[in-house]
């Protein structure tokens, strides 16, 4: 039964990460380099993400500081930003490229909220899912265990998922905290 436990607080963990990684992209009104995350560039044929190919720093609250390791990416990553759907706007230096993160408007910061809503139902789906398999696992056993071990398994799988069910709100909540402030 441990393994099963382990099994499953181990998955819902890599499920709760997924979520974190999914909501960091969400701009908050707030400089983040992690709002970068999901932008990739063609690099000498080969795509990459941003930040293998530049380091991304926030100078103040509302200013990205993005220095490629090499000034021939500059363009490249100009470009995937541009064509990217965090609607923002960056400016090339010469040597680096800065970009002012607008304030949100309140219809975009609505928007934003529906998506994390989104990502956070993603991630409780995750959950439920881990949870069925573990159950799966604990039925396959009914023949070898009683009863009444059957019984506490499951229990405490469904504890395991409501720890869990919990976090996914946790982080929802403090996300949709910095959307809307």
């Amino acid at each position: 039964m441990k393994q099963i436990y382990d099994y499953t607080r181990d998955h819902m963990q890599k499920a709760l990460e997924a979520l974190e990684s999914n909501l960091s992209v969400l701009r908050t009104g707030r400089a983040n380099p992690g709002m970068l995350k999901k932008i990739t560039i063609e690099y000498y044929g080969t795509t990459m993400p941003l930040d293998q190919v530049a380091g991304v720093t926030t100078p103040d609250a509302r200013t990205l500081l993005i220095t490629p390791w090499d000034r021939g990416a500059l363009n490249l990553i100009e470009k995937a930003i541009r064509d990217s759907d965090l609607g923002l706007n960056p400016n090339n230096k010469g040597d680096a490229i800065f970009i002012q993160v607008p304030t949100l408007t309140e219809e975009r910061r609505k928007d934003l909220v529906k998506n994390a809503k989104a990502y956070a139902e993603e991630g409780r789906v995750s959950v439920r899912n881990i949870r069925k398999k573990a159950l799966e696992e604990i039925k396959k056993l009914e023949k070898t265990t009683g009863e009444d071990e059957i019984k506490r398994a499951q229990e405490e799988v469904q504890k395991i998922t409501d720890e869990f069910i919990k976090r996914v709100d946790e982080v929802l909540a403090k996300k949709e905290h910095d959307i809307l402030n």
